[in-house]
């Protein structure tokens, strides 16, 4: 066995790592700090619960090797069993758990419940946070605790920056930090990071600031037949991704004061994103501020522990056509060169389209755990949430529209939870999860009108529209239930059952215009398709049944293979209808939300096996995950929409010491289960492979990598279709068919310093 090991790790090592003879050097593994640390993380609160059903958690190390690769939040979670990823923006993508993504997942950064404030989800809850500053990701694949959140079906994430430190007793004001870069070369991608940290005993104050922009990536082929984009003498190659550049600048300040056993947070960020280009949207991202105040409490008390928090964030968000797709939209003769003036000025000549949103959500939560007996633990809490949204679009600037259009008028999405949560240590081999939450979820919003008052298509709707009554109060119950059975230290099979409910958004309510320019303005899936609300709809609710079965050597350290199969049914899911008799095949169309009837199932399958460990060579690691998914409407028999094929990924990772490398291999099947009535784009399946290495000094840390090795042309499965460049704004003024490819070969590095 050791004769077939030897020349395969031999052969991975020298692939890899040019880092190889300094890790040779190393005769043991070292640490990456010093043994004597200046600082203590100290953290006040509960342990987890004993039941975490198929939660996964990806600490800062896990975290670490992935950041120099991705400017994307989301795209961190894509080795966690059960995610994908739906994909936008460079900043922007939308995590999608067992094929439910966007809101119908319940995603949490420290604590702030989050809603993108913008008809196409350009400001998504995970994009206002980096990659450099998430210090730990816990995904609820499936079955989430009541006490965990509402208001959504799916599972659920939670993401958390770096806890506070202190000094220890007696050692005075200390300080440490870390500054860091990257460089990618697909789209010339670059960006920094920087830490600091100023503690004492009691008071800690942490500053974070990061930036990170793009030019357009290029495909691994050239998957298009046009050059064009709309604007006088700007063209793309045929393999470049039109409308994927971006810049995004964060900021952050964290403070922390502890008083024996209480902890008061205080965190205020601040996001700025001057542009980011969305090649599956009509429309690109040209300002977007956020601002955030996020202040929390968690005390320990002899009767349990208690948590309280209250935050706010204002979000200020603008677009417009970005450079590669055309700005100015009338007859031939009134297409100025760019940065003239549209002449002569008549209704026929339009400059861009710009819209505008402002989103302010305020929330307020407190919940308690209390150990009722040795067995027994009780949590219980309450929570508020205000949304404010207002989008409305401006006059185009040569005069063609002379008004402002409201696509949502003092919109408003209240919600007042309550939950009740008791686990039970039953037997040192069983353990129990029960769980009640009720929400109430009132929405409301004012009336609308269409950028002409007194004649074009929007009279009617906006008529329509205003002469209803637009308050909608739900009542919404969730219930979970687990158990966990772990007969020895090497298996542990689970089972839960969930109703979650989830209250449709405001656009999916209250967006109201079914004339086709204004209808695809309002789309957060990337079909190319319009969309129009409707007021009746009713909430989702999702019955989910859940099992897995995990076996493990007893340290989980050699070998573990877990088996975690899934069914969701969903009353009343939010699906679309053609808004017109039919949809005709080949082209986008304008549809209308609607309540139907739908269920997904499938599986998960990961594990990991050391396959091989010897002092030349250090660990040898193959670790693997395959993902199966299925969504059905069970009204129609259509497929749901952007439902993951079967895919695998194969990884081999070897760590010496201070060295770490990995070959992996990813395998997609082809897309063919596909909406019907949203005319998506099926794809076909590739594989991609991957290297990657780092090496670890006591203070530098160095991350290189290949992404797409062969440079291989693939489409996106969840990429949506392809908008990047021409006329947009005409529904079917750019070409119907092509998917968004993925990135072609990427070779990366990330330098850090900690001091």
């Amino acid at each position: 066995m050791l004769l077939s090991r030897k020349p395969l790790s031999l052969a991975v090592s020298l692939a890899l790592s040019p880092l190889w003879n300094a890790a040779a050097a190393q005769d043991s593994p070292s640490p990456v700090f010093p043994d004597t640390p200046l600082l203590t993380v100290v953290v006040v609160g509960s342990s987890p619960a004993d039941v975490d059903p198929g939660s996964v958690t990806l600490d800062a190390a896990d975290l670490l090797p992935m950041r120099a690769a991705t400017s994307d939040t989301a795209t961190l979670l894509r080795d966690v069993p059960g995610v994908s990823v739906y994909s936008a923006g460079g900043v922007s993508s939308l995590p999608a758990i067992h094929g439910l993504a966007d809101d119908r997942l319940r995603i949490k950064i420290d604590g702030m419940d989050l809603i993108a404030a913008c008809p196409n989800h350009m400001n998504p809850a995970l994009s206002s946070i980096n990659p450099t500053r998430a210090d730990s990701i816990k995904v609820y694949a499936g079955i989430t605790p009541v006490s965990i959140g509402g208001d959504s079906i799916g599972g659920t994430l939670i993401v958390e920056s770096a806890e506070p430190q202190f000094a220890r007793a007696g050692e005075g004001v200390l300080t440490q930090g870390k500054v860091g870069a990257f460089y990618r070369s697909n789209g010339n991608a670059m960006g920094a990071n920087l830490s600091a940290t100023v503690t004492g005993e009691n008071l800690s104050l942490t500053y974070t600031g990061s930036t990170a922009q793009s030019d357009n990536y290029k495909a691994g082929d050239s998957f298009k037949t046009t050059t064009a984009t709309g604007r006088i003498g700007h063209t793309l190659p045929l393999d470049e991704v039109g409308s994927t550049a971006y810049k995004a600048i964060n900021q952050a300040l964290d403070i922390a004061l502890r008083n024996e056993n209480h902890l008061f947070d205080l965190k205020l960020g601040h996001q700025h994103i001057p542009y980011e280009n969305f090649p599956n949207q009509r429309m690109d991202m040209t300002d977007n501020t956020s601002d955030q105040v996020n202040l929390g409490y968690t005390g320990r008390y002899q009767w349990g522990i208690l948590k309280a928090r209250v935050y706010h964030d204002k979000t200020e968000h603008e677009m417009d056509f970005g450079d590669d797709k055309r700005f100015w939209y009338g007859s031939a003769s009134n297409v100025p060169v760019p940065g003239t003036p549209c002449s002569p000025i008549s209704s026929t000549c339009a400059a861009g389209m710009p819209m505008y949103t402002e989103g302010k959500t305020t929330g307020v939560s407190a919940n308690a755990e209390v150990p009722l007996s040795r067995r027994d633990t009780l949590r219980a809490g309450a929570g508020y949430q205000a949304y404010r949204l207002d989008d409305w679009w401006a006059p185009s600037g040569a005069g063609m529209w002379p008004g402002t259009f409201w696509n949502i008028n003092h919109g408003q999405r209240d919600r007042y939870a309550l939950f009740g949560e008791w686990e039970s240590k039953i037997s040192p081999q069983w353990t129990s999860l029960l769980g009640l939450r009720h929400e109430t979820v009132k929405m409301d919003t004012g009336d609308v009108r269409g950028y002409n008052t007194s004649s074009g298509p929007t009279l009617a709707d906006a008529a329509t529209f205003n002469a209803q009554d637009h308050s909608q109060t739900d009542h919404n119950w969730d219930l979970t239930a687990l158990a966990r059975y772990a007969p020895d230290a090497t298996q542990t099979y689970e089972v839960g059952m969930a109703q979650k409910t989830r209250s449709p958004n405001l656009y999916e309510r209250y967006t109201w215009s079914t004339w086709a320019m204004a209808a695809v303005m309002n789309n957060f899936v990337g079909d190319g398709n319009g969309y129009v609300g409707d007021l009746n709809l009713k909430p989702e609710v999702a019955h989910t049944l859940s099992l897995a079965a995990d076996w493990h050597d007893a340290g989980k350290k050699a070998w573990a293979v877990r088996i975690a199969p899934y069914y969701t049914h969903v009353r009343d899911y939010i699906d679309a209808r053609c808004l017109a008799a039919s949809c005709p095949d080949g082209q986008f169309n304008v549809l209308r939300y609607v309540n139907q009837s739908a269920r997904l199932y499938g599986v998960d399958i990961s594990g990991h096996v050391l396959a091989s460990s010897t002092p030349a060579y250090g660990d040898f690691t193959v670790s693997g995950i395959v993902n199966v998914t299925r969504g059905e409407n069970r009204d129609t028999g259509d497929n749901l929409y952007n439902i993951m094929p079967l895919n695998a990924k194969l990884a081999l990772t070897q760590k010496r010491g201070r060295l770490t490398n990995t070959l992996e291999a990813q395998f997609v099947a082809a897309k063919n289960d596909v909406s019907d009535v949203r005319n998506e784009i099926k794809t076909a399946g590739y594989s991609l492979f991957n290297l990657r290495s780092s090496y670890q000094w006591k203070q530098v840390r160095l991350d290189v990598g290949i992404d797409n090795l062969f440079d291989k042309g693939y489409a996106l499965p969840l990429g949506g279709a392809y908008l990047g460049q021409g006329m947009t704004m005409s529904i079917n003024g750019i070409p119907w068919g092509i998917a968004v490819p993925g990135p072609g070969r990427s070779i990366y590095a990330g330098l850090s310093y900690r001091f």
